[in-house]
Formats: structure tokens, sequence, C-alpha cells
């Protein structure tokens, strides 16, 4: 009974939290370079005070879907989307080096050529300055280079590299800002084979149809959790009221 009660018990309480964690997907299924979160669930056995017959169920994250999301052309020459494996490296506001497949940038009203979002992109040699009255193209490389079209003739300059990486996806984890970064807190070295295209932007790799299935699937596994509770106070009435008799 004990083991009954238990697994439904927690089963439904982590059901929930995977129905959120799918919403979270849903909601960023037209999010540039997202990742879908992936969850499962396992059984944990009580350790210490307790019966050895409870059993937990708890979701356990197994991580994050790392498949490349589909490539869209934009024609913004300041847009950039990363082909096959790697990420864009960037400077997170503790100053830390994150991680990112976003590749919608801007230039600052400083200067510095950052994220859509405003997180300044770390170059090969630090932040990339862009002076004014420029157009900026980037390579597949991620050299970022300006055209003075005011010259002539055109005067070509070369501004700094995006950072490009590939770390191993084992030792990645997604902060709560969205962004990713090494469990061990090291920094990758520049990976001379991620190249980027320029003019396009990826995608998020979340399945639409996949992620309103399992929606789904979950709210059944929900109300089936709420089923084996209700037959466990059915049969422990039952217990009580054969026990009153005798």
């Amino acid at each position: 009974m004990d083991r009954l009660i238990y697994t439904a018990m927690t089963g439904a309480k982590h059901t929930l939290e995977q129905q959120a964690t799918t919403s979270q997907n849903l909601s960023n299924s037209s999010t540039t370079g997202f990742r879908a979160q992936i969850d499962s669930f396992r059984a944990v056995p009580v350790y210490g005070d307790g019966l050895p017959t409870r059993s937990f169920v708890v979701d356990a994250t197994a991580g994050s879907d790392f498949t490349p999301g589909p490539i869209q052309q934009t024609g913004n020459s300041l847009d950039v989307a990363v082909q096959g494996a790697g990420w864009i490296s960037v400077q997170s506001d503790d100053g830390s080096e994150a991680y990112t497949r976003n590749g919608q940038l801007q230039v600052s009203i400083n200067g510095i050529l950052q994220t859509s979002t405003g997180i300044p992109v770390a170059g090969t040699g630090g932040p990339i300055s862009v002076p004014p009255n420029v157009t900026l193209t980037i390579g597949s490389d991620g050299t970022v280079s300006s055209v003075d079209n005011s010259t002539t003739p055109v005067n070509v300059t070369t501004l700094g590299k995006i950072k490009l990486v590939n770390p191993p996806t084992q030792n990645l984890v997604r902060g709560e800002d969205g962004l990713f970064r090494t469990k061990d807190g090291t920094s990758p070295d520049v990976d001379a084979t991620v190249t980027v295209a320029g003019g396009a932007l990826e995608g998020s790799n979340v399945q639409l149809v996949d992620s309103m299935v399992n929606m789904i699937n979950l709210s059944r596994q929900f109300d089936l959790h709420i089923t084996m509770l209700k037959t466990a106070e059915t049969m422990d009435n039952s217990a009580e009221q054969v026990m009153n008799l005798s």
C-alpha cells in the first residue's frame, strides 16, 4: 500500500513539473536558436527514516536536445547561423563566458557587437568594437569586417573575429538566463571547424507535434496517478471496515 501511495503521489507531482517543461518548450518554438529541454522519470528509494516499502518518483533533468534547428534566410548582414555543431561565445553579466546559438546580432550605442538581448559577443581578442557609419560583413569563420563606403576605393577593415567553440555537449548546462555554460567552468578553445552562415538565423529545434503529443500523454499520466490514489483510499477504507468487523 505504501509503495502505491507514494509512487502515485510523487508521480502526480513530477508529472505537473514535466508539463511545465513541455509548456516552456512550446512557448519557445519560435525563439531563435532555442534548445528543447528533456526530462525523464526515475524511481528513488527512500533512505533514512521511514518504511522500506516507500518509493518515490522524481523528475530527472536529462539535459537538452542539441539537434540543430532549421536555418532560415533573413538577408540581414548581422544575422549568423551556426552550421552544424558549435556555439557563439558571449560575455555574460558576471564576466564569465557563455554560449548561445542565437546569432541575431546588433551593434550597441557604444559600438560593441552584441546579441539581440544586449549581451556582448566574445571575440578571439576581446569584445568587438564597431566604428560608426560602416557596413558590417561576417565571414563563415566568424571574421567581422567593416566596409567604409564613403572612401574611394572602398576600404575594408577587419574588426575582429567571433569566438566560435564546440565544447562536448555533456559538459554543457543551461543557465536561468537561457545561455549555456561548461559544468567545470572552463573556457573551450576556438574550434576552426565551426562555421556560420551569414544573412541567416537558426530556428528553434522544438518539434511542435511531438511536444503537443507529450503534453496530452502527461495529462493522461496525471489522471492515472490520481486514480491510483483514489483506489488506494478505497482499499484502505475497505480494510478498515474488515478490521472493525473482526
